[in-house]
């Protein structure tokens, strides 16, 4: 960690100053601004070509640096202690003194709070004395980046510095969950629902594309790899690409997920590959059907949406 020193510094005098920068997490890299200035969140915004009715996640290092901004309720309580740091955002009550930036909830009374577990961010937000907004590093709908060259691909010079910290270790966004009220699903993602409820002791519900967005990743296009993409395909179209959950074929448009229907691996490497078969230039992208299970839910959840970009030929 101490190699990282020198970056996480220079990481906090970017930050310190309003720019964006790109940040590593355990599920995709975050684009991450101070959130409570609204110049620098309006850089977010303006960068990733957000629209403004898309709420951002909030990333804290732990629950005390938490307190001061949200309300804290029993169910949150009982999943932060059995599953913080990791790859869950809840949707909390803000706190009317809270300094977060109105342009980070759009003027919402709640907010996605995170715990990140990835080291080096840790070690950040240690250094900060401001939490940070860091919605993925992307341009708005399309594919997140899961290492620091995506992130360079995705905004060139438009951003000041990058905080390198290898590849993510999930691939795919956090799951969401509403603590408001009932405690509901509003994104399927990295943690597994089935973990939720047994922590929780109780039903939980689903909001996962509502009609008025209420949390990241609910827009009903998004993970777009910028080619028509088609879902439980069987074989590839014509100058197309086929993605596989395991390894088949030996040719040079079939691309794998895992070498052995391993959903995490496939999870790990889905915006990769997604985003190699793009830069090779293949027109289209036909996905095998995909278990509907674990990180599956998540994967097919993300398919979907990219799908929506334009529907191919059945």
């Amino acid at each position: 960690m101490k190699f990282y020193q020198s970056k996480i510094k220079k990481a906090k005098s970017f930050l310190n100053k309003n720019y964006c920068i790109g940040v590593p997490t355990e599920t995709v890299y975050g684009l991450a601004a101070n959130a409570y200035k609204d110049s620098a969140i309006k850089k977010i915004f303006r960068l990733k070509k957000r629209p403004k009715n898309n709420p951002l996640i909030v990333h804290y290092l732990d629950i005390e640096s938490l307190k001061k901004d949200c309300i804290i309720n029993d169910d949150f309580m009982k999943l932060y202690k059995k599953i913080s740091s990791g790859p869950i955002t809840y949707i909390l009550r803000l706190k009317k003194n809270s300094k977060i930036s109105k342009l980070v909830t759009n003027k919402k009374k709640s907010l996605a709070v995170r715990f990140p577990k990835h080291l080096i961010l840790k070690r950040l937000l240690k250094e900060l004395d401001y939490p940070l907004a860091a919605p993925s590093a992307n341009i708005s709908t399309k594919l997140s980046a899961v290492n620091a060259s995506h992130v360079k691909e995705e905004f060139g010079s438009k951003i000041k510095y990058i905080l390198d910290g290898g590849k993510c270790a999930i691939g795919l966004e956090s799951t969401i969950i509403s603590l408001i009220n009932k405690p509901t699903i509003l994104r399927v993602g990295g943690m597994d629902i089935s973990t939720l409820k047994k922590i929780l002791g109780k039903k939980i519900f689903f909001n996962i594309n509502p009609k008025k967005i209420f949390a990241p990743g609910q827009s009903p296009v998004h993970y777009s790899p910028g080619i028509p993409l088609k879902i439980n395909s069987i074989e590839p179209e014509k100058d197309g690409a086929f993605l596989s959950i395991k390894k088949k074929k030996k040719l040079k448009n079939y691309f794998y997920l895992s070498l052995n229907n391993d959903l995490n691996e496939a999870a790990k490497n889905l915006y990769t590959c997604l985003r190699i078969i793009k830069n090779k230039g293949y027109k289209s992208i036909a996905v095998e059907k995909i278990p509907y299970k674990g990180l599956g839910r998540a994967i097919n959840d993300r398919l979907h949406r990219a799908a929506k970009f334009k529907t191919l030929k059945s």
